[in-house]
């Protein structure tokens, strides 16, 4: 088998990973392992696979295709509370200014303390929301009815399933033809 790098031919060739329900373990991220791993769970009998690249990867003994889709065996369940982490944060807000609106990205987003610290406010996602740098900038640490600056949307801890739903909002750049039957990303059902 190829050692080293996660190229072939100058081709990556990544896996999705899907739980043992058939749904990605994420979508945004979306849920990939390189093919190195996806090789690697296989042969410890961890994963089924469900779709296979036309790249062959060669060992003395052995020739396999790469495996574009996988399944794990057994079941993860997803975290019943996420992690409260900036990017969450930003994700629960659907990368949108709650003050003017405007969707950015990350790098152009901090997150704003509705109840700034120096009036009390703790970072918590009831008091945590995502705003742009001018909106923050502005509120500065005023209260909400001392700007007339109020989140659109009132901060709250979302569930696992609400920041999954969220991110399939946002398809990654890249999407293997063998991936889209396993991903709803603008797909219409039938009636």
């Amino acid at each position: 088998m190829p050692d080293g790098g996660s190229f072939i031919g100058g081709q990556s060739f990544p896996a999705l990973v899907l739980n043992a329900d058939f749904r990605p373990l994420s979508y945004f991220p979306l849920s990939i392992w390189s093919w190195q791993d996806a090789v690697k769970a296989v042969f410890l009998d961890r994963v089924s696979v469900l779709n296979e690249y036309e790249a062959v990867v060669h060992s003395p003994t052995l020739s396999m295709r790469l495996p574009s889709v996988i399944a794990l065996k057994e079941y993860i369940p997803a975290a019943r509370r996420p992690a409260f982490t900036r990017f969450n944060v930003f994700l629960r807000d659907r990368f949108e200014c709650q003050y003017c609106g405007e969707g950015r990205p990350t790098h152009d987003l901090t997150f704003d303390h509705v109840i700034p610290r120096s009036r009390g406010g703790r970072t918590t996602w009831d008091n945590v929301c995502t705003a742009c740098g001018p909106c923050n900038l502005r509120k500065g640490n005023k209260l909400p009815r001392e700007c007339h600056m109020h989140p659109r949307q009132t901060p709250r801890q979302p569930t696992s399933w609400e920041l999954q739903d969220n991110g399939r909002a946002f398809p990654p750049n890249y999407l293997h033809e063998s991936w889209r039957d396993y991903l709803y990303w603008d797909s219409e059902l039938e009636s």
